[in-house]
This record gives structure tokens, C-alpha cells and sequence, in this order.
């Protein structure tokens, strides 16, 4: 990473403000699809890359030793924030969300662009006179290199290899289930929407109590393999009880593994982070996160 871990973070969170902004000054039906464009062009640049590059920037400042509990922390913060957002979402006036959101996250890149201490040292470019094809060329061959790179520090390390299959799988399982999730409660149940922030209240409620605490004191005792291994078999739980639901109530307690399947993130980047040098911190946390 030659610009640094903070000019990346704040580039990648920047982003964020300018779909938001447009349905803060006009929601019409033209803004609407305006959104969706600016959108689809933020998560390009942000979707993943957020939470690799911070919690890269944490390996960076915390020992091996104490990263798992240190990644525990900030998904479980960012769990909270999800449960605060649900929150704000459904007793603020729809008029005043997207404001609230806008000045949410530039109170965050002000944050971090005054209080945040860069970890890694950019490096200078040397200036040359180039066409823009010349620059195009380079751009594109420097990308492949460093995909290419990427790809071969995975595929060297058994541990990476192993563990980007197994997000590779889990991923795939729990995006499905997520994309469908609400359409199947509505269609079999008659879930609402107060219905469906209940659940998603309960998986954030338990999410936060599960990374903040129970992980951080586990980790010292079992590792994070072993942590892992049940947060998957909660996952599949969680899935099984959703789609054989005989009743109403039912979905509710498959919502209470999300308590536990949610450890797989904190863990999988504990692995990582065991499994490959500071440098490759980014890049290796990407390959786990590219199915999100």
C-alpha cells in the first residue's frame, strides 16, 4: 500500500456521504436512480475495503496476541452501530435519516483525519513525463502484479489457503440466506417491518454482547480455530431452524445463533492476521471479504 492506511480510509469512507446527500436534497423519482448510480460506484470503492484497511491499521498497533480480542471490539462496535442505526431508522422522522447519516459520517472522516496516526509511510512517486495511455498501461499492469501477488501469498500459505475456502463457502451460504431472509418471513409468516426490526435487533443485541465479551475472554482459552469452528456450526443452525420454521416464533430463536455465528468475522481475521505479514494485511482480509 504505497498512499498509507489512513488516506485509504478516509478516501473509502468519504465516498459514502455522496449517495446519501442526494436523497438529503431531493428524493424524487430522478434522484432516486442518481442514488442508486452513486451507489453502486460507492460500494465499489468502499464495500470490504473499509473494514480491511481498518482492521489492517489494528494489526498494525496491537500484538499477535491480542489482535483477536482487538478485531472482537470493532465488529462488535460496528454491530452496535448497526442496532443504534435500526433504532434511529425507525423513530426519526424519514425527512431527517438521510441528514443524520450525512452529518454521522463527517463527523467520522473529520475524526479520523485529526485524530487518526498513520501506520505505514506512503511512498513517493517519481515524477515523469508520461502519455495517458503510457499511465493506462501501468495502471493495469501494476494491478495484475498485485493481484497476481496476492493471490500467490494465499496460495503459499496452507493456513490462508484453507481459510479463504472456508469464507469462500460461508459467504456463499450466508448471502443467499440473507438475500431471500425477509421475503421468505413475509411469504410463510406475515412478518412486518416492526417484525423484522425485532430479529435483526435481536442478532445485533447478541452480536455485540458475544464479540465485545464472550470472545475476548474465550480466545486466551480455546484460540481462535476453535472459536471459528462453533461460530460455523451456529451458522449452519441458524440456517437449518430458518428454513424448517414450523411456527412464528421459531425464526426468533434461530435469530439468537446470530449471536454466535457472528464470531466467525473477528476470527477469521485472527487467522489472517496470524498467517500473513503486516503487508499483506489488506489484501489477504480483502479475499475474505470479496463475497460480502
Amino acid at each position: 500500500m504505497s498512499m498509507g492506511r489512513k488516506l485509504f480510509l478516509l478516501i473509502t469512507i468519504s465516498t459514502s456521504m455522496f449517495p446519501f446527500a442526494v436523497l438529503a436534497c431531493n428524493q424524487s423519482r430522478d434522484a432516486v436512480y442518481v442514488y442508486y448510480v452513486l451507489r453502486t460506484i460507492s460500494f465499489i470503492l468502499s464495500q470490504g475495503s473499509i473494514f480491511c484497511i481498518a482492521v489492517a491499521y489494528a494489526a498494525d498497533i496491537i500484538k499477535e496476541e491480542n489482535r483477536a480480542a482487538a478485531f472482537s471490539w470493532i465488529t462488535g462496535f460496528f454491530s452496535a452501530s448497526h442496532v443504534i442505526g435500526n433504532l434511529l431508522a425507525r423513530f426519526l422522522p424519514e425527512k431527517y435519516i438521510f441528514v443524520v447519516s450525512i452529518a454521522l459520517l463527517i463527523f467520522g472522516s473529520v475524526y479520523m483525519y485529526f485524530f487518526l496516526a498513520e501506520t505505514v509511510e506512503p511512498v513517493e512517486k517519481r515524477e515523469r513525463d508520461s502519455t495517458f495511455l503510457t499511465n493506462i498501461i501501468n495502471f493495469t499492469r501494476k494491478r495484475y502484479e498485485s493481484m497476481r501477488y496476492a493471490a500467490e501469498v494465499v496460495f503459499r500459505s496452507p493456513t490462508l489457503k484453507v481459510i479463504s475456502f472456508v469464507s469462500f463457502f460461508y459467504e456463499l451460504g450466508m448471502s443467499g440466506i440473507s438475500s431471500v431472509l425477509l421475503y421468505y418471513l413475509k411469504a410463510v409468516f406475515g412478518f412486518n417491518k416492526n417484525q423484522y426490526s425485532e430479529i435483526l435487533s435481536v442478532v445485533g443485541v447478541g452480536a455485540i454482547f458475544s464479540q465485545i465479551l464472550v470472545l475476548p475472554l474465550l480466545n486466551p482459552f480455546v484460540g481462535e480455530g476453535v472459536i471459528l469452528c462453533l461460530a460455523l456450526l451456529a451458522s449452519i443452525a441458524y440456517g437449518l431452524l430458518y428454513g424448517l420454521a414450523w411456527a412464528s416464533w421459531v425464526p426468533y430463536m434461530s435469530a439468537a445463533f446470530g449471536a454466535i455465528y457472528i464470531l466467525v468475522k473477528p476470527a477469521t481475521y485472527a487467522v489472517i492476521s496470524k498467517g500473513s505479514s503486516s503487508v499483506n494485511q489488506v489484501s489477504q482480509n480483502q479475499q475474505s471479504n470479496m463475497n460480502v
